[in-house]
């Protein structure tokens, strides 16, 4: 199978889309590489080196041919034999000096592009996540990076290696026999011409496999994961899925085929080239036209040398597809880098101690927009949460409540108004200090695929054993988490799906308490629990939202009723506020909701 250093390239037209959509300045690109100059400058001395001393073996060898073995000459000949070996042994440890740091310098540049791009993905909003496809984001992490290294070295060195070895050569040349060298001259451009267009065909047939070869890896990854085994099961969809696999399977055998052939085909045509050239020579040698009574010893050198120029040339012609592939990459990379975060850490943060902060929580005149929508999502919306208290929220569907639970915990920032705790803005606060003041646990549980225990420590990698058995009683988990084998060691699966909905959201609950937030967020974080637990549950959050203040959007008006203010929210706006009493003797929308068959309607 051919690899990106030796294989034959035309430019992809998407690689020159995507630079012409997103153009990389060559300054960008030496500035990652700017660290290690002077090990790039001595990759070069070496590939130079090595060059030039793996001239000589030519004309050792025809010191030996014309001279040496006719004379019966040992010294030459030991002297020359020596020499041919010392050429090898150099070029070989100059090889793998080369090699050795050439790597070292492109894994570096390649970490710190990973770390880079994984560090400032860290800092966009969440808007960003739920716009753009997972897979797109580990894709140009893990491919597109190590592509560049893959081609951004190769590349370098090629052009390196290859102009020093094609120039050196033909210089060899023209000093063995100006004569042949003329007549490489015809010969070489038809040969490099077949060769290439047969590599071009492959290529082609290759880039099918590839594709062909991503889908069927798309369709194990979907079919087989947990929600995708789940899905295919309820629905019956196994069997259309199955007919999926076996068509892309089926075209693969055909472009697998058509890979090996076109290679054998490659491998025919280089054969008969390099056959052929030397052939020529041999008959150019031999007429008495074009000898120019040339020895035994030069023809045999020059033979050497023509097959050595062949894949240089080849490599050099390369080179252009290999660069703008490698620029498409860096672009698509830097287009992730230069990304401007919706929400920013302040240049200078206020000085916050978490242990002491009281919980007074203010929304002043808030409101927020999501990019690209022209609507709204709250208008104006303003409330304040005295230290200790408890405000709920509550409406409709599309109401809002979910987006104001995000802007307390800053997972965006409001497009106007503010919002502050103990008076001072969440804009000014460390993003690390503000997850220590304000905890959230949302109505979609997410666990790590590790086990309980570090699941946990996500919220306080400090904390003590009792600690976390303490952070799952009151969370009403204790109970389940002794009963399992493993206890505190069990691994929840990936997404958690070992445990139930209910299950994974005591776990969650319960790594929230862990950190012990001054202002704590429930954003329908018992939707998932049965009316029992859920009752359990609830007395637990009562006891510990004592002292602390607490944001509950509602899912069921009944875990309310005792809040100290509840919002009524419609269209992203305030339509009522009071206390439940109150809101339900006004006869309004809270009281149409109080009174309706089920509390379903209030699912944000």
């Amino acid at each position: 199978m051919d690899t990106p250093k030796n294989r034959s390239r035309r430019i992809d037209p998407q690689d020159r889309a995507q630079l012409a959509e997103s153009p990389v300045s060559a300054r960008r690109i030496i500035g990652y590489f700017r660290p290690h100059r002077w090990q790039v400058a001595v990759v070069v001395g070496l590939i130079v080196a090595s060059s030039l001393i793996a001239m000589a073996s030519p004309f050792l060898l025809r010191a030996i041919i014309d001279d040496a073995l006719p004379h019966q000459d040992v010294r030459l000949l030991l002297l020359a034999v020596g020499g041919m070996l010392l050429v090898t042994i150099a070029t070989a440890l100059i090889g793998v000096q080369q090699t050795w740091i050439s790597t070292r310098v492109g894994q570096a540049v390649m970490h710190r592009l990973r770390t880079d791009v994984f560090t400032h993905l860290q800092r966009q909003a969440m808007s960003f996540f739920t716009r753009t496809r997972s897979g797109e984001i580990q894709s140009r992490i893990t491919q597109d990076v190590a592509g560049m290294q893959s081609i951004v070295t190769s590349t370098a060195v090629s052009i390196a290696s290859n102009l020093t070895t094609a120039v050196a050569t033909a210089v060899a040349m023209v000093a063995l026999s100006w004569r042949l060298s003329l007549l490489s001259l015809l010969v070489l451009p038809p040969a490099i011409w077949t060769t290439r267009k047969v590599a071009l065909a492959r290529r082609d047939i290759t880039a099918k496999r590839q594709r062909r070869l991503a889908d069927l890896q798309a369709q194990v990854t979907e079919e087989l994961s947990v929600s995708g085994a789940l899905l295919s099961k309820t629905l019956g969809a196994a069997e259309r899925g199955a007919r999926e696999f076996t068509a892309t399977s089926t075209d693969l055998v055909g472009l697998e085929v058509r890979s090996e052939l076109a290679g054998r085909w490659r491998m025919a045509t280089m054969s008969i080239v390099f056959a052929a050239i030397p052939a020529l020579i041999y008959l150019a040698a031999g007429l008495p036209a074009t000898s120019g009574g040339m020895t035994i010893g030069t023809i045999i050198a020059f033979t050497t040398l023509q097959s050595g120029i062949f894949r240089p040339v080849m490599g050099l012609l390369n080179v252009g597809a290999s660069w703008v592939a490698s620029m498409a990459l860096f672009s698509r990379v830097f287009g992730y880098l230069d990304l401007e975060p919706e929400v920013t850490p302040p240049a200078d943060p206020v000085a916050i101690d978490p242990a002491t902060v009281r919980g007074e929580l203010r929304i002043d005149g808030v409101s927020y927009g999501y990019p690209g929508s022209d609507r709204l999502a709250l208008d104006g919306i303003s409330a304040g949460v005295p230290a200790g208290a408890h405000l709920a929220l509550v409406g409709a569907t599309g109401s809002g409540k979910s987006t104001l639970a995000s802007l307390v915990v800053r997972l965006a920032d409001p497009t106007s108004g503010r919002i502050t705790v103990d008076g001072v803005d969440l804009r000014d606060i460390d993003p690390q200090t503000l997850t220590q003041v304000i905890g959230i646990v949302t109505q979609e549980t997410y666990l790590a695929h590790d086990s309980i225990r570090a699941n946990l420590l996500l919220a306080d990698p400090g904390a003590t054993e009792a600690q976390l058995w303490q952070a799952l009683a009151v969370a009403q988990a204790a109970d389940l988490v002794a009963g399992l084998p493993d206890g505190l060691d069990t691994v929840v699966g990936a997404r958690g799906h070992r445990f139930s909905g209910g299950e994974k959201q005591r776990i969650a609950i319960a790594r929230t308490l862990l950190r012990d937030p001054a202002v704590l967020v429930l954003d329908e974080a018992t939707s998932a629990l049965d009316n029992d637990t859920e009752r359990e549950l609830q007395t637990a959050l009562d006891a510990l939202a004592r002292g602390r203040t607490t944001i509950t959007i509602a899912h069921r008006l009944s875990t309310i009723e005792s809040a100290d203010e509840i919002l009524v929210l419609s269209g992203g706006r305030v339509v009522e506020r009071g206390e439940h009493t109150d809101l339900v003797a006004s006869g309004g929308t809270y009281a149409r909701l109080a009174g309706g068959v089920n509390d379903l309607a209030l699912t944000a």
